[in-house]
């Protein structure tokens, strides 16, 4: 079995359960960093979602990209600045492009598999804005909106088609440096 983190990294999902003396004298952690089964379920839903990249579309792998956590929210996902650099040494617009538009579409799959739904999903639009330069690994976030993503789940169910729009971005140090925001289209799959 492929393993969703890169090699090294311990991921955020477990820094809580790995290291809680970091907590000493900060706000107390939210629940479910302390729920095994939410890690368990967690771990094998982004091991699948990245063993799906990779075996898909193999340029996510020799992107170095990999699943860094997902909270049941947030989706974060790193990519490494070595495979992505530019001639410019920071990252290649497109390799931002790229991390941005899996990230979308991964925040949607996992969001239909935690709602037992199961769909092809397509990058329908995709739109970024790049405001200052990535000038190392960096992480894409992606948070869908809950009242968003249960609108669509439920047109899925009911119509077999969903629409989902997601922002994503990637910050540089304490800055945004890349804002993305795409749209998908969500097909049922029938049986």
């Amino acid at each position: 079995m492929q393993h969703a983190f890169l090699p090294g990294e311990v991921p955020a999902l477990f820094r809580p359960i790995i290291a809680p003396v970091a907590w000493l004298g900060a706000r107390r952690p939210d629940r479910r960093a302390c729920d095994t089964r939410a890690v368990s379920e967690h771990t094998a839903l982004l091991n699948e979602l990245a063993a799906t990249w990779h075996r898909e579309i193999p340029l996510t792998a020799t992107m170095g990209i990999g699943v860094e956590s997902y909270d049941g929210v947030t989706l974060a996902v790193r990519a490494p600045l070595a495979p992505n650099r530019n001639v410019h040494g920071t990252v290649f617009a497109g390799s931002l492009f790229s991390a941005c538009a899996l990230t979308g579409w991964g925040a949607i799959w996992l969001a239909l598999r935690e709602h037992g739904q199961d769909g092809v999903i397509f990058a329908a639009d995709g739109h970024i804005q790049f405001r200052k330069g990535v000038s190392g690994d960096h992480v894409c976030r992606c948070t869908p909106d809950a009242e968003a993503l249960k609108a669509g789940i439920e047109n899925l169910r009911a119509t077999g088609r969903a629409s989902f729009h997601v922002v994503c971005t990637i910050d540089q140090g304490d800055k945004r440096a890349v804002t993305f925001t795409g749209q998908y289209v969500v097909h049922a799959k029938h049986a």
